[in-house]
């Protein structure tokens, strides 16, 4: 098992104590100022162990892992920003699509319904093979963003 040692300087710890006493700043930005500061093991602070850190912060024993391995890692500038997703999202819904949806929504509803809802609308874009799968939701933030409504 890796074991990350930190060790702030002097500039660290004054700005690592101005995010705790004044200001405004994310919750991520106190979590991990507080973090730091207690797994100093420099000479401006005095060094608590990993399951004081989690009683006192509440915090798994595992984020205060990730953020030591970050710290040593990335750089005290780094860590205190939060990352931005890698994560890729397909586009379900172009602007064909929102095209179909619009001219679905204003064509009659099925035999039996008064109005089309948002899950028969998802429904039917799938029966008419305009997407694979799609939820109601999706369905209902394409409306929205449109600012569309299906009325009461």
């Amino acid at each position: 098992m890796i074991r990350y040692t930190i060790k702030l300087g002097q500039e660290e710890v004054k700005e690592l104590m101005a995010i705790i006493n004044k200001g405004s700043h994310t919750s991520h930005t106190f979590r991990t100022a507080y973090i730091l500061l207690n797994c100093d093991e420099g000479d401006y602070s005095d060094k608590a162990t990993n399951e004081q850190i989690s009683k006192l912060l509440k915090v798994g024993m595992r984020t205060i892992d990730r953020v030591k391995k970050r710290f040593i890692e990335e750089g005290f500038e780094a860590v205190l920003e939060r990352r931005i997703s890698s994560r890729v999202y397909d586009v379900k819904i172009d602007g064909d699509v929102e095209a179909k949806l619009v001219k679905l929504c204003c064509s009659e509803p099925p035999p039996g319904f008064a109005k089309w809802s948002l899950r028969l609308l998802a429904d039917k874009m799938v029966e008419l093979q305009y997407v694979d799968s799609i939820s109601y939701v999706s369905v209902g933030n394409v409306l929205k963003k449109m600012n569309l409504s299906l009325g009461k």
